[in-house]
């Protein structure tokens, strides 16, 4: 590792941080790239036409009204089939579902029926105004329980309220309406039209902004706004009362919208929701949140019409049915939305990268890279280099500084970075001011920020739909290329970015199975209903089964979930903090009070993230003098947020990289972390929780053929090829269907090493259980160590003898009985299930991390749920959060699923290898010994020293 050069470095790389307003000048971005997000883009004049495709006049007669075939034509422009297929679609009121790839005008076919539906105006602005005889609801008391006439089913309003406030009469004191239920009966429908609802606040922004262009020229009456957490207050109470014809928000936004009073009047009229990038909202809890909120809309609005976009789908009809309301009493078949399939697109134009430096057998940093991957930036105009961690971010662009020879505008983008950095370098992205950016998921989907030649993705990619998102994030355009390369960052990552160039060039996708509904998520979506209105239960459960996850929930199952919001459960039901909602007397559930439906917005949504702490540049001098207890009056600039845990294992005088720089650990002032900037050249790098991107089983099992298929290794590096070659001479090579396993003697310790091949969180779990049944073996396991490819156990007492000697049996050893007794037993000792209960406990409601005016810190709430956790344990094992911790386990942290999937696979097809020193394929793992904090030159030193030294013991 070189020496870094502060002054030309640090001047650099701020000149960069504020590349929005006055970093260096470069190719402004064409208007033609901004078309080309919308799939608007005529066929490049470089290249001759196909001979299939339709002419510009090719729409059919009456597809499109003339405003929308005059705009198209002016531009020589000619609106695609699946464009229109989805203006069909809405015009037969149906929901669509619509694969299409990048460049292929995804957004625009989404949005299309709503901005031909709206292109005549509805009102005065596009909607109906509201009356100004009337004050709007944020003016009025949020206390009635009245009923407005024409209700929801859920809501539990019977219909002769509805004909008293028609008939201006009150049947008597307690079905009175309030204020505010008088206020919303005399509203028309919402000018509310259409909801889009996408994974990222960023990308609602980016959508917003893309659909300026054909309002503004077509001179549409429509009003669009976003809604995100970063919208300032007033816009969002503005939004309530005045709402615009289409709003651009996020899953959290809608829950929290749904849970306000006025929710049946805010979105009485709301004809569409459009869900981009739809298989990224529905494989986690958030997507069942999501679901349950669709079901609400739909109850609210009948009739409405879900359009899901996406580019990447493994099982389409998982997706077709969470579009649309389930009813599995129905006789029916099950309902599905419409599918559309975009047809054409150019085949994405992917390698790897070629390197004559030595690969490294392990690490996961790629350093040995760092000067290929410039030579890239140098030779493209702007480049997306993508990495799987915020850690590799860091490091990545800070390696690319201390080379930046020729001063290339490069910036850093992760979603620990203060918002406004973020904001500034997306500026200067889509400006083209910049020459590459380093960037983690927070620019995995669809945004569009510039036009961008080339993607570099540093590390395996993990998964062939992952991988296909990021490249098509190149070049915007159907009839035109992609270009990506992929950096692998060791020997067993050559192997897997192989797996996945086969794997996308037969456009083959790996997106995770349909989920079943979390019952911790349906317990904060009850919560939520009763804050907005008092409901019946009976018909709550009904429109939660037409939700696709929930579409097979028992009854019992929803009971218990509204007495665990009701009481806490029984084990809990004698503390009055637990009952959250209370039965009305006519047999309704209403919110016990005020403050919990305060503390319920304040806590609304299912991503749990550890306790972050602001980063705040200061005074060195400052700090350094005065040893602050309270506020620097001389702080500067807000840098980020770095997770609680982190800062608390430093002391003052502790250096660590972060936002591209190398900072010095102050002090900490309550929620604030002071730093100043400093020359040190061995940084501590911050570790963030959850970084990590499971292997998916599609490449796991792409990974077992290659290392089973010797004829294929041709298309390997040589290195890589002799490093195999190498493994078939002292041991042998894992098979596509069987279970290598070696022992060996190395450094006083004894090995057993195996070959899953199922990724870092299965075989996790299957060393934890190993370690269980080595140790009624009395063979003093000591510990164990996994990485995506290979698992080893090392132990005082020699594996491989017993093995060989009758006492340990490998069929034994490796039963799918562990699953059972052993896997609870263990469940039941370690920490990981408190953990996982937190995480439970929070989305439900059971513990709040806001109230108003204050927060938890992770240690508070980490008391409160290990002190339920144990009084659950013993005296309600069966609670529903100890039920919905266990399943999230089981597929989450533990994978039980594929490791069962992997133990009945090779059953009977186990192999033993007794060695007299470590093999090849077994280097990489056991240099995961003791790397988790690996950071700076000297650990970089230590790391390469171990590395040296296992690889003279493998080679002899």
């Amino acid at each position: 590792m070189t020496q870094r050069r502060p002054d030309t470095t640090d001047r650099r790389r701020r000149a960069v941080a504020d590349a929005g307003s006055n970093g260096p000048t470069g190719r402004p971005i064409a208007q033609t790239a901004r078309h080309a997000y919308l799939g608007l883009v005529p066929r490049s004049p470089r290249k001759t036409p196909r001979p299939d495709a339709p002419p510009p006049d090719a729409v059919p007669p009456g597809a499109l009204p003339e405003v929308f075939q005059s705009w198209f034509r002016a531009r020589g422009w000619t609106a695609r089939a699946h464009q229109l297929d989805l203006v069909a679609a809405a015009r037969a009121g149906r929901s669509v579902l619509l694969i299409a790839p990048t460049g292929a005008g995804k957004t625009l076919a989404g949005f299309l029926p709503t901005l031909i539906e709206l292109s005549g105006g509805r009102g005065k602005r596009g909607g109906v105004a509201v009356p100004d005889a009337l004050p709007p609801p944020d003016t009025l008391p949020l206390l009635d329980t009245a009923p407005p006439p024409q209700p929801s089913p859920a809501s539990g309003r019977g219909s002769k309220a509805a004909r008293d406030v028609g008939k201006g009469e009150m049947a008597n004191a307690d079905a009175a309406p309030l204020p505010f239920a008088r206020w919303q009966a005399a509203q028309p429908a919402s000018p509310l039209h259409t909801l889009y609802i996408s994974p990222l606040k960023a990308l609602a922004v980016d959508i917003a902004r893309n659909l300026e262009t054909p309002i503004r020229e077509m001179s549409l009456p429509i009003r669009v706004e976003t809604r995100t957490g970063d919208t300032p207050s007033s816009r969002r109470q503005r939004q309530r009362r005045d709402p615009p014809d289409i709003l651009l928000t996020t899953p959290e936004q809608i829950s929290l919208l749904l849970a306000s009073k006025d929710a049946e009047h805010l979105f009485s009229g709301l004809k569409r929701v459009v869900l981009d990038e739809l298989h990224a909202l529905v494989t986690s809890k958030r997507g069942d949140l999501l679901a349950l909120a669709l079901a609400r809309l739909r109850a609210i609005a009948p009739g409405l019409q879900c359009v899901g976009l996406s580019a990447t789908v493994a099982e389409p009809d998982d997706l077709r049915r969470y579009l649309v309301a389930q009813d599995e009493g129905a006789a029916t078949p099950v309902p599905l939305a419409d599918l559309v399939v975009a047809q054409g697109g150019v085949a994405p134009d992917v390698r790897m990268l070629e390197t004559d430096v030595p690969m490294p057998w392990a690490s996961h940093m790629a350093l040995h890279a760092v000067r290929d991957i410039y030579a890239l930036l140098k030779a493209n105009r702007l480049s997306l280099v993508f990495v799987n961690t915020r850690r590799q971010a860091e490091f990545i662009f800070q390696e690319l500084w201390r080379i930046n020879d020729d001063n290339l505008p490069i910036a850093l983008h992760h979603g620990s970075l203060a918002v406004e950095q973020r904001r500034k370098v997306e500026a200067a992205m889509a400006a083209g001011r910049l020459k590459a950016v380093v960037a983690t998921s927070s620019l995995d989907l669809g945004i569009d920020w510039g036009d961008v030649d080339l993607v570099i993705n540093v590390g395996a990619p993990k998964g062939s739909s992952r991988l296909l998102q990021r490249i098509g994030r190149a070049n915007h355009r159907l009839d035109e290329p992609s270009r990506a390369v992929l950096v692998p960052a060791n020997r067993f990552e050559v192997l897997e970015c192989r797996a996945a160039l086969e794997a996308v060039a037969i456009g083959a996708q790996d997106t995770p199975p349909e989920r079943l509904g979390a019952l911790d998520v349906l317990a904060q979506h009850i919560l939520g209903m009763a804050c907005a209105a008092p409901f019946a239960a009976d018909a709550l459960f009904r429109e939660v089964r037409s939700a696709s996850p929930y579409r097979n929930l028992p009854r019992e199952d929803f009971d218990a979930a509204l007495d665990f919001v009701a009481t806490g459960g029984y084990a809990l039901k004698a503390y009055e903090r637990y009952a959250k909602i209370r039965p009305t007397r006519d047999g309704l559930w209403r919110v016990a009070n005020p403050m919990i439906a305060q503390a319920y917005r304040l806590n609304v949504g299912t991503i749990v993230e550890s306790t972050m702490l602001k980063v705040r540049l200061v005074s060195a001098r400052g700090a350094a003098k005065t040893g602050v207890t309270g506020r620097v009056r001389f702080g500067g600039r807000m840098l980020g947020e770095v997770e609680e845990y982190f800062v608390e294992t430093m002391v003052p005088g502790d250096t660590f990289v972060f936002a591209g720089e190398i900072l010095r650990y102050e002090t900490l002032v309550e929620d604030e972390v002071y730093v100043s900037r400093t020359t040190a050249t061995e940084p501590k790098v911050p570790a963030y929780a959850g970084g990590k991107f499971p292997l998916s089983t599609f490449l796991a099992a792409g990974v077992r053929a290659l290392l089973a298929a010797p004829e294929r290794w041709a298309a390997l590096p040589k290195q890589v090829r002799e490093w195999l070659e190498l493994q078939r001479l002292r041991s042998r090579l894992p098979g596509r269907d069987d279970l290598l396993v070696e022992s060996f003697v190395q450094g006083g310790r004894y090995y057993l090493v195996t070959y899953p091949f199922e990724g870092r969180l299965a075989h996790q779990t299957l060393g934890m259980l190993l370690t269980r049944r080595l140790e009624r073996a009395r063979l003093k396991p000591l510990g164990f160590v996994a990485n995506d490819y290979a698992l080893a156990v090392y132990a005082a007492g020699d594996m491989g003898a017993a093995i060989a000697q009758g006492r340990l049996a490998l069929a034994d050893l490796f039963d799918e009985d562990m699953l059972g007794d052993d896997l609870e037993a263990w469940l039941a000792e370690s920490a990981l299930m408190k953990r996982t209960f937190r995480h439970c406990a929070v989305i439900a409601g059971l513990i709040e991390r806001r109230f108003p005016g204050k927060e938890k810190t992770s240690r508070q709430v980490t008391v409160s749920t290990d002190l339920i956790y144990d009084v659950l344990r013993r005296h309600e094992p069966t609670h529903l959060l100890l039920r919905a911790a266990r399943a999230d386990a089981a597929t989450g942290l533990l994978d039980v699923k594929r490791l069962g999937e992997m133990l009945v696979r090779i059953r009977g097809r186990i192999v033993h290898m007794p060695l007299d020193r470590v093999s090849p394929l077994a280097v990489p793992v056991l240099l995961e010994i003791g790397q988790e904090s690996v950071g700076g030159e000297a650990s970089d030193a230590l790391l390469a020293e171990a590395e040296e030294e296992l690889i003279r013991a493998a080679m002899g």
